[in-house]
């Protein structure tokens, strides 16, 4: 449990996934633990990995922490609200619209055009030279904005937020898998900062769906226990890595685990 929790914690602090997609399947189909346990020390996991990985990004000025947490206001309602149905709904049909959503999400991603390289000139400059006027008042938008880009489509974002902290609480997933390309594709963050914020972002999300777990039972602490130390020494790891990796092969990596996590959310649906 500990070698298997370092590996997912290097592999979800470099994506920004918190490793609950390697957990899950980890516990349940290395250790015979049901899948409703798997999800509740998933979540615990998920929790580690942020909180390893989450003070490397700072320290370095990677991730937009006004942004994150403008976002995490929202995922972490999604996140209370998934708790508390995700005894009640049908957990396969779940993961089939799961797998929908990553495959349509890792075909997006491998289409898209890094937006890493968008320059600052493609921000229009303002012009405050006599004569003009005093600069406009900055928007909510460019106080949400970072270093040579600029945050748009927020709305959707919200939308977006919502919908990852309902799947963290009923995979255990941190949300991770949706909130990076939520960030990136539809925000125009660059892919980097987004899996940045995401590592912020997660563990409070998954600290929020864990407490509905642990009020039923679901979190098993001789499993968290030993699987969280894993995790743990594994993100600080992956955290510290990040910065080497090309910006390309991070997104080829991104689209595989897409992928992987799509074939099995549809194994399970079909079970």
């Amino acid at each position: 449990m500990i070698g298997g929790g370092a590996a997912a914690g290097v592999f979800g602090s470099l994506l920004g996934l918190g490793g609950g997609i390697l957990i899950v399947p980890l516990l349940t189909l290395g250790f015979g633990l049901p899948l409703r346990e798997a999800v509740g020390v998933s979540l615990v996991s998920v929790m580690m990995t942020s909180s390893a990985a989450a003070g490397v990004y700072l320290e370095r000025h990677v991730a937009n922490l006004r942004l994150g947490m403008t976002l995490e206001l929202f995922t972490a309602t999604g996140a209370l609200v998934g708790g508390s149905v995700a005894f009640l709904l049908d957990e396969r049909f779940l993961s089939l619209l799961f797998a929908a959503l990553l495959t349509y999400v890792a075909f997006t991603m491998l289409q898209a055009r890094s937006r890493d390289t968008a320059l600052s000139a493609d921000v229009p400059e303002v012009d405050t030279s006599p004569g003009n006027g005093p600069p406009p008042r900055p928007t909510v938008l460019d106080r949400l904005g970072g270093d040579g880009y600029q945050v748009r489509n927020l709305g959707r974002g919200v939308v977006g937020a919502l919908g990852a902290g309902v799947a963290s609480a009923l995979l255990g997933i941190g949300g991770g898998i949706i909130k990076v390309p939520l960030m990136h594709l539809s925000m125009g963050v660059p892919l980097r900062v987004a899996t940045a914020t995401s590592n912020l972002m997660i563990g409070i999300t998954a600290a929020a769906s864990a407490v509905i777990y642990l009020i039923h039972g679901g979190i098993d602490p001789y499993v968290a226990g030993p699987t969280g130390i894993g995790v743990f020494l594994g993100a600080t790891a992956g955290s510290r890595l990040g910065h080497r990796l090309d910006l390309r092969y991070l997104r080829l990596l991104f689209v595989v685990v897409l992928g992987y996590t799509a074939l099995q959310m549809l194994v399970r649906a079909l079970e």
